[in-house]
């Protein structure tokens, strides 16, 4: 048994949760948080929230005790758990680029192509998408060693590629493409603003603030995101094309990666704004149990 690997599972879980329960607690908590964005954003946390309850504590029995009866039943678990969480998660980023997406690039029409309805389609397609080709794979995998815990050892390899398309590649391309777009409307809105403000020093720094600052968070949510995945996702597609000649360790090492990404997207799509952080301060010192802050004003 190896103690390190215990530890960095036992934090990796429960920063996961801590992080996931405070941004779900803000966006039901309140009021103002309920719009359809906020509620992407829930969708997303409560995703992430599973993976550390459901998956890593899965994966910390597998390690612990690898050779008892019930490892094959519980490997299927977890593996079933992780492909339908982590593509719901990936799903959940994709449409929350779109999201934005709008926002930026049609802010007049904004409120009509986003709404109520468009936003519970964009969570209930996250959530069912993933059954079908996470189960699919999973159960496809018929030699699943009886010793050990892989990550689709043999699986079909029409079911692979179309997961990995489907759970990874389209999104990853929809993130990327709207997130750059994003940033090219609004570094030309930025200048727009700038020619015709007045050529005073204030109004400049202003506009050049907020553009380094759009620019670096819209950098760090691109980064982080394929950071975490894309090396998983290529190993995964490389590995039955090269005759499985890469180490098991390493594809397991590179999805311990990709799990991280549900410890980070809190940090990432909540702490990045203001509204986020008046509302964890208010929960973690406990202000929201000694009043009805329900309608405070966070932004």
């Amino acid at each position: 048994m190896n103690i390190c690997s215990l530890v960095f599972i036992g934090c990796l879980s429960f920063i996961t949760v801590c992080g996931n329960l405070l941004v779900i607690t803000a966006i039901i908590y309140f009021r103002q948080l309920h719009s359809p964005t906020h509620y992407l954003i829930l969708s997303l946390a409560v995703a992430d929230l599973l993976v550390g309850v459901l998956v890593l504590p899965f994966s910390v029995v597998l390690i612990v005790e690898p050779c008892f009866y019930l490892q094959t039943f519980i490997c299927r678990v977890r593996n079933s758990c992780d492909m339908f969480l982590s593509a719901t998660s990936i799903l959940n980023l994709c449409f929350i680029s779109v999201d934005r997406y709008h926002a930026v690039c049609q802010p007049l029409k904004y409120r009509i192509i986003i709404n109520v309805r468009v936003t519970v389609g964009m969570i209930a397609v996250s959530w069912t998408l993933p059954v079908l080709i996470g189960i699919g794979i999973t159960m496809n995998d018929p030699n699943q060693s009886p010793t050990r815990c892989l990550f689709f050892q043999n699986p079909s390899l029409l079911f692979l590629i179309l997961g990995a398309v489907v759970l990874f590649y389209v999104p990853a391309v929809i993130i990327l493409t709207t997130y750059l777009k994003i940033l090219i409307v609004a570094q030309r809105q930025a200048r727009t603003i700038k020619n015709a403000a007045s050529l005073s020093r204030a109004p400049g720094e202003m506009l050049s603030k907020m553009q380094r600052k759009a620019t670096r968070t819209l950098s760090v949510v691109m980064g982080i995101f394929l950071m975490c995945w894309t090396p998983f996702f290529l190993s995964l597609m490389l590995n039955p094309l090269s005759n499985n000649t890469i180490p098991t360790s390493v594809i397991n090492s590179f999805k311990w990666l990709g799990w991280s990404n549900s410890m980070l997207n809190p940090f990432v799509y909540a702490f990045f704004y203001n509204w986020f952080r008046s509302a964890f301060k208010m929960i973690i010192s406990g202000q929201i149990f000694q009043g009805d802050f329900m309608n405070s004003k966070l932004f």
